[in-house]
């Protein structure tokens, strides 16, 4: 397991069916370039700009690191991509032609669209324009494309031998790089599972590296993620365990601080002033363990003192079957995350 540590919203639904499979060219709903004309040089497509694309996109155009006018955004319904275009000032459009002749590609939908998503994208035959890069680190200067084999410096670099194929980084959940692979064919696919810590940059991604991925473009993919948080590198064969216990993670911890939440009122406390003291335990917590580098296990013992308070607790969690009942969540995500794919 390798693990880079990082220098430093609104989520719209999708329809069952691809709206855009079936529809001619629409201009962008902010008005930029014709929507299925070519994607200019150096342009990032993002096919699903929902709210982990967002969280992944907006820190580095905050930071500087890519431009917005390089973005080529698609989502599922005109109100969303007029929405999102005059909230973010990007190119949404609801035909996804643009984002898929882009250099790299971030694909955000949901699992249950991939088919139909993938059917589009084959559909416009080959992809990923000629000689260009997504101008990753372009605002330090960079200039130009880059040639095979040189440092990552402005942008995405060529492949071995000088090809350039486009990139496609996949957040889909459960979805495997095998199947990635055979659904685009000529492209170089990542498999990345974030989750949604990103959205306040204390985030997790996992990665696993699809065939023939050359050093610069890993290094690149690395880049895009550890801008909202901590990278962990894995063989996809441990991602689903990395995702029930990251990604459906925060969901059973809030289950746990909302039932604390709601043991503090029982006992007396008013509901707002609950829950505040209940998300300052929980961060106080998780430094603690985190800059103690300490054992959970360490932590309980520390606060449970003789015949006290805690252990009174600590014995009606355990009757009630709580830690074997956080054991079994995280297996049936990890579960659900292999029938996914």
């Amino acid at each position: 397991m390798r693990r880079l540590v990082p220098p430093g919203a609104v989520r719209m639904p999708w329809a069952d069916a691809v709206p855009w499979a079936d529809s001619g060219p629409l201009a962008d709903a902010g008005g930029r370039a014709a929507a299925g004309s070519a994607a200019p040089a150096g342009s990032f497509g993002i096919v699903g700009l929902g709210r982990m694309a967002q969280a992944l996109l907006l820190p580095l155009i905050a930071d500087g690191v890519i431009e917005p006018a390089s973005v080529r955004a698609a989502v599922a319904s005109e109100a969303s991509a007029r929405q999102l275009a005059a909230s973010l000032d990007l190119a949404v459009s609801t035909d996804a032609s643009q984002a898929w002749r882009c250099a790299a590609v971030l694909l955000a939908v949901k699992p249950q669209q991939l088919q139909a998503v993938a059917s589009f994208a084959a559909s416009l035959g080959q992809l990923g324009p000629a000689g260009s890069s997504p101008p990753l680190g372009a605002g330090s200067g960079a200039a130009g494309p880059l040639a095979a084999g040189q440092p990552l410096v402005g942008g995405l670099p060529l492949a071995a031998g000088g090809e350039r194929r486009p990139l496609l980084i996949s957040v889909l959940a459960g979805v495997r790089l095998e199947r990635l692979q055979g659904l685009f064919p000529g492209w170089c696919c990542v498999r990345a599972v974030p989750n949604t810590p990103c959205l306040v940059r204390q985030g997790l991604t996992g990665l696993a590296w699809g065939a023939d991925l050359d050093p610069q473009r890993r290094d690149w993919v690395r880049l895009l993620f550890a801008r909202v948080g901590e990278v962990v590198e894995l063989p996809e064969s441990q991602l689903d365990a990395f995702l029930a216990l990251t990604s459906s993670g925060p969901a059973f911890v809030a289950l746990v601080v909302e039932a604390l939440a709601d043991g503090a009122v029982a006992a007396g406390l008013p509901r707002l002033q609950a829950q505040h003291l209940a998300h300052r335990t929980l961060a106080g917590t998780a430094a603690l363990l985190h800059e103690g580098d300490l054992h959970p296990g360490q932590l309980k013992d520390m606060v449970s003192s003789p015949a006290g308070t805690t252990i009174a607790g600590l014995r009606e969690l355990e009757r009630a079957g709580v830690r074997s009942a956080l054991i079994e969540a995280v297996l049936a995500a990890a579960a659900r995350s292999r029938e996914l794919g």
